[in-house]
């Protein structure tokens, strides 16, 4: 009697990519929809994210799903090419596009990930699954992920255009170097995770940023540690409110909504709490006439950096 072996199932991601594979090919999802994102498939199917980013990579391998930066991952127009079994980069022939790899392609390939999939999404199987290159050479250009992050970071940091000779007025320098940082965040959100006060990167691109910001308000009788303390300051500020960004980001994606609609959906809920008479300021700012309030984060940093900006006024009038 001959024993035979008892089949096996597919390990997770491989399921994962069956269903959502069976789901385009019925036409539950169709050319341009959103399938599920990273913390989706992971939420969804009980797995761990490196296996969520694995299934997708692995769809989008197939030709059945594209990252779209500021959007997420949507099946494609093209046609899909027919699945195969995955392959490990030790088992895989050395190919033309590893001798072409770069850093700079790396860091690119890390970015667009990190845009359209968010940071935890990011690996260098992941990376090196979208440049079609085996894992292992990309150690060859970037020794660690650590490696990696401080160049994405330095990357993006270069994307500020500042003007030389800077605009007159320390104010007016100060407003610049806050919205290039804060529009390096918008379409860069996971930076604001990357970035720290108390040790900071060794990033040239971003010493260019605390440079500008310190020439901003040098010779104003500032002594040298208020001059690093003023640029350190409007950073952090940026960053705590860029902090948000990733997080509504997410949320949009996973819900379909803007932040604008969801308070709109609310908006029943929060006119019954405020009629209950325990919140009799909130009740009173509510009933009366005046600009529209808007709880959008683009908003809520201008406001705030004005008040930061006034409040260094003062201190600046102190010293002349």
């Amino acid at each position: 009697m001959v024993n035979r072996p008892v089949a096996q199932p597919d390990p997770p991601y491989l399921q994962i990519v069956a269903e959502i594979r069976r789901r385009i090919e019925a036409g539950e999802l169709r050319a341009g929809d959103r399938v599920p994102s990273t913390r989706q498939v992971a939420r969804e199917w009980g797995v761990a994210i490196a296996t969520a980013t694995r299934a997708l990579t692995t769809l989008g391998q197939q030709g059945l799903v594209q990252a779209v930066p500021r959007v997420g991952t949507v099946v494609t127009a093209r046609q899909p090419r027919p699945a195969q079994p995955a392959r490990t980069s030790r088992h895989r022939p050395a190919q033309a596009a590893d001798q072409e790899l770069t850093k700079a392609g790396i860091v690119s390939a890390a970015i667009s990930i990190a845009d359209s999939e968010g940071l935890p999404a990011l690996s260098m199987r992941h990376i090196a699954a979208e440049l079609d290159v085996a894992t292992m050479s990309l150690y060859r250009h970037v020794p660690s992920k650590d490696d990696l992050f401080l160049l994405m970071a330095d990357a993006v940091l270069g994307e500020a255009d500042f003007p030389e000779p800077p605009p007159p007025g320390w104010r007016t320098q100060l407003e610049l170097v806050a919205r290039q940082q804060w529009a390096i965040y918008r379409r860069h959100p996971w930076m604001a995770r990357l970035i720290s006060l108390t040790r900071p990167l060794p990033a040239p691109n971003g010493i260019a940023h605390t440079e500008r910001a310190t020439r901003a308000v040098n010779g104003l009788g500032l002594d040298p540690s208020t001059m690093l303390y003023v640029a350190i300051t409007l950073a952090g500020y940026v960053q705590t409110v860029a902090v948000n960004l990733e997080t509504e980001v997410e949320a949009q994606q996973d819900t379909g909504i803007t932040g604008d609609q969801w308070m709109q959906s609310q908006g029943e809920a929060l006119a019954t709490i405020l009629a209950s008479g325990r919140f009799p300021t909130l009740s009173s700012i509510a009933a009366q006439p005046g600009p529209e309030f808007r709880l959008d984060l683009d908003t809520l940093f201008e406001f705030g950096l004005q008040l930061l900006l006034d409040g260094l006024a003062m201190l600046i009038h102190s010293q002349t």
